[in-house]
């Protein structure tokens, strides 16, 4: 059986995600969406669980996924669930080259993990989870860069602040 990982923070998911989530459910048998701890990310707009569930709820209609979280190494991830492949979005250069060097890690510590990269759909490529926060704060339009599901928990945290 193969079995993929797409990780990330997905704060919040995004439709570039999604996209990307799609795409790669065709690859494999099973596609582990894991939700990543990241201390370098400070003032998350969702808890972890919300994440999740924010995730799932997009997601109904993608059959052989897995949501799960990790807080450590993606590789341990990997080990544990006998994941070989990593799939990464990239929307940009700068996305590559980072992605790159991160892939050849990941081969120096789990000789088995291949990573298989996926060029952004044009409509998506500027869309990131950063920017929607940044958009959130300060009331911008992200209709078009969330699920509904998304949109309508934004709002709600939007709301509660006011």
């Amino acid at each position: 059986m193969k079995t993929g990982i797409y990780a990330g923070s997905f704060d919040p998911i995004t439709l570039g995600h999604i996209d990307i989530i799609e795409r790669a459910s065709k690859m494999v048998d099973l596609l582990l969406i894991c939700v990543m701890y990241n201390p370098n990310k400070k003032s998350p707009l969702f808890e972890i669980e919300q994440r999740l569930d924010l995730i799932r709820q997009s997601l109904t209609h993608v059959n052989n996924i897995k949501i799960e979280k990790h807080s450590g190494l993606l590789v341990e991830y990997a080990k544990k669930t006998q994941a070989t492949i990593n799939v990464r979005g990239l929307r940009t250069l700068t996305d590559f080259e980072y992605e790159m060097q991160m892939a050849q890690i990941n081969k120096t510590l789990y000789d088995e993990m291949e990573t298989i990269f996926l060029i952004s759909n044009p409509k998506y490529s500027f869309i990131s989870s950063s920017g929607v926060r940044e958009l959130v704060i300060f009331n911008g339009k992200i209709d078009n860069f969330v699920p509904k599901i998304v949109l309508e928990a934004i709002h709600q945290i939007t709301r509660k602040k006011r």
